[in-house]
């Protein structure tokens, strides 16, 4: 496992050693005592997985307040996504910096992202497979999204016109959301 931090502090890309032979590969997708040697010590509580039938379908940016903010280990195990996450904990640094990767089924790479941060993915395949771990259950009252296009953050999804759901379509612009990190 090679676990390289990013420019934004807390957030880790993660290669997993891939075991392949003729029968097919093999990998530890998930290690809690290696990962806490690199500082990711979320303690998860639970799985989710979605499934996107076309290419350029968007989700995000998805969040969830204080008392409930989540922190999140992704991969992608069929197709292909641009994973991004934005820092919105105000007092930071590198508030409103974003940090995006490729995830996909052959690279079979993990993005950790932390308590603090939004979270999007756009496909980059049809029939795409994503999954996540997570380290606090959902709650509908601190559950928030922001804009996919927001110019104060100005993410380059490479995709003008994604497939978005009517949540984030009508999700509020960072200025007017109530972020309270």
């Amino acid at each position: 496992m090679k676990i390289t931090p990013t420019n934004i502090k807390g957030v880790s890309i993660i290669e997993l050693d891939i075991f392949e032979d003729a029968r097919g590969w093999f990998i530890e997708s998930y290690n809690k005592k290696n990962l806490a040697k690199h500082g990711i010590n979320a303690n998860f509580v639970q799985d989710n997985h979605s499934f996107s039938k076309l290419k350029g379908t968007l989700r995000g940016l998805h969040f969830q307040n204080l008392p409930h903010p989540q922190a999140k280990l992704t991969t992608c195990t069929r197709g292909a996504v641009l994973d991004v996450a934005v820092d919105l904990r105000k007092n930071s640094s590198t508030y409103k910096k974003w940090v995006s990767v490729e995830l996909t089924e052959k690279n079979k790479k993990q993005l950790f992202v932390p308590r603090g941060f939004a979270h999007g993915f756009m496909t980059l395949t049809d029939n795409t497979e994503f999954q996540y771990k997570i380290d606090n259950y959902y709650d509908k009252e601190s559950d928030k999204s922001i804009r996919f296009d927001d110019p104060e953050i100005g993410i380059d999804w490479g995709n003008e016109n994604p497939i978005l759901s009517e949540k984030d379509k009508n999700a509020p612009f960072l200025k007017d959301s109530n972020i309270n990190f």
